[in-house]
């Protein structure tokens, strides 16, 4: 069995995968890793050696956690929410961890929800987490 998760630079992306790692010592699985950014063709060359470092970071704890992982890149079309459920459904995945953030009524309907998409379209459980307030 597998854990994925959705992961973003952001501190929803790293509450989502520290909870995911916690999950995967729980139930002695292994982590899947989706790297929202790794699949992105439209970031500058800045953005994108930011984005690496801070992924190389996060193997490096999962690592020294002792967490079994692998980091697939999210595709370029850029539909996160579509990865992480393809990725559930292939490995047959026992959870999926997602970051949630809150966003305006307006944000919603402007730009959709990934989460809530996730969430609906999951074939397996979906653990979400927010991140620690300030």
């Amino acid at each position: 069995m597998t854990v994925v998760v959705g992961y973003l630079p952001t501190a929803e992306g790293r509450a989502a995968l520290r909870r995911a790692a916690e999950e995967c010592r729980l139930r002695g699985t292994d982590l899947v890793v989706i790297d929202a950014v790794g699949g992105a063709d439209d970031l500058e060359s800045d953005q994108k050696a930011v984005s690496e470092r801070e992924l190389r970071a996060v193997q490096e704890e999962l690592d020294q956690a002792g967490v079994s992982h692998q980091v697939r890149p999210a595709t370029s079309d850029g539909d996160l929410a579509d990865d992480i459920v393809s990725a559930a459904e292939d490995l047959s995945a026992e959870v999926i961890v997602i970051g949630l953030r809150r966003r305006s009524p307006v944000g919603k309907l402007v730009l959709g929800s990934s989460s809530q998409r996730v969430l609906l379209d999951a074939p397996c459980a979906v653990l979400a987490v927010k991140a620690a307030q300030n």
